[in-house]
């Protein structure tokens, strides 16, 4: 995991945490009997929980490689569990240093205009496959709005408005009023924190969620 005040070096253990993260994570706090697994509930947040249905916030930072991992591997995993009692979405928190904010920007205007989960794969792509780390000019920009099937002018207008830099800023201050420390951290229901992302605390916890709407 990418720790805030360490970036630099949690990317050369990334690998390892994946493969020991089942250990981590914060100690279990009950919302009620019925939640099992490893989380927090934040006192002071407010549930957004709909009956029959999981708020999934991921927040997370397209530099960080464990966040391009849990996106592809372990998201994937928990929306075929889950289908369409899942509802995932992204928070953009960066915690690597010296790095441009265009990905986040370019994530929250494609959002607005209906391909938000395109983009994200895009970009984790173009930033960790295609290993594209510096500047997303408006060239390279075009290519992968086209990619997504979105208009290239109207997409660049959406962000030279400035409310794609504006909802990612409220997201960041977001993510530091819960204390988010590390990427990619889950946030379930508007309440419910788990710094543990392994799929199966977060099945585990989702699972308990809807079982206790059943039992209502």
């Amino acid at each position: 995991m990418v720790n805030r005040q360490c970036a630099q070096w949690a990317l050369a253990v990334c690998a390892i945490v994946w493969s020991v993260v089942v250990f981590g994570g914060s100690p279990a706090t009950a919302a009620s009997p019925e939640l099992k697994g490893k989380f927090e509930v934040l006192k002071g947040e407010v549930s957004t929980h709909t009956p029959g249905k999981v708020k999934l916030i991921e927040f997370a930072d397209f530099y960080c490689p464990h966040c391009h991992r849990f996106d592809g591997e372990g998201l994937a995993l928990l929306e075929k569990e889950f289908g369409n009692k899942l509802e995932a979405t992204m928070v953009g928190f960066p915690v690597i240093h010296g790095k441009l904010p265009t990905p986040f920007d370019m994530y929250e205007q494609a959002k607005m205009m209906g391909k938000g989960n395109e983009m994200k794969a895009v970009l984790f792509r173009t930033i960790h496959k295609d290993k594209i780390t510096g500047v997303l000019d408006r060239s390279l920009r075009e290519v992968l709005i086209k990619e997504v099937g979105l208009d290239p002018k109207v997409f660049e207008e959406g962000m030279a408005s400035g409310k794609p830099a504006k909802i990612f800023e409220e997201g960041r201050k977001w993510g530091e009023r819960i204390k988010v420390q590390q990427t990619p951290t889950v946030l379930l229901d508007g309440n419910i924190k788990a710094d543990n992302i392994d799929p199966e605390n977060l099945k585990l916890i989702i699972q308990s969620i809807l079982d206790a709407d059943a039992k209502k």
